[in-house]
């Protein structure tokens, strides 16, 4: 569902979703990058879920996943449909672990898309995961603190202080 490829291979950074990689034989291979926070990984997969919208970013940080969530309104109902499978994939499919849901491009988010949220809080905690929140703007922020989501979520202020919780 994603890949991570090097620069030096003349390739975009991070294919997500549905995005065809320059390089289709290329699986798993490890290697040392000058990247910041070390990028540990390349990985390649076409998998069910794919789409042609750019969903959500995935970057590999000294062993957590760091999801980018790209979309700046999360509000339509097969959308958020689309990314709940996108991101369940991750842990069900992927066995992703340690999980960081990067916020700072989302502006709006629907009670639909909270379901989610805690729907992928749940399978974490269940495959005995870590998943943290971060970069959430000041409006959604209150939401969750309205919701008392904020007691169940771990919510951080930016990426590194998110790391910091691994």
């Amino acid at each position: 569902m994603w890949a991570t490829l090097p620069a030096c291979l003349g390739a975009k950074r991070h294919y997500v979703s549905g995005e065809i990689p320059v390089f289709p034989d290329l699986r798993i291979r490890d290697f040392q990058s000058s990247a910041p926070h070390h990028v540990s990984s390349i990985i390649t997969e076409q998998g069910p879920f794919m789409s042609k919208d750019r969903r959500i970013d995935i970057e590999e940080i000294s062993g957590v996943t760091v999801v980018k969530l790209l979309e700046k309104k999360i509000l339509d109902e097969a959308n958020i449909e689309a990314l709940g499978q996108e991101l369940f994939a991750l842990v069900d499919k992927d066995g992703r672990r340690k999980m960081i849901l990067e916020f700072s491009v989302v502006e709006y988010l629907s009670s639909a898309a909270l379901g989610k949220l805690i729907t992928l809080h749940k399978k974490v905690a269940a495959a005995k995961g870590k998943m943290v929140l971060c970069c959430i703007q000041k409006d959604i922020l209150e939401v969750f603190r309205i919701t008392q989501l904020d007691k169940i979520l771990t919510i951080c202020a930016d990426l590194d202080a998110a790391l910091a919780k691994f």
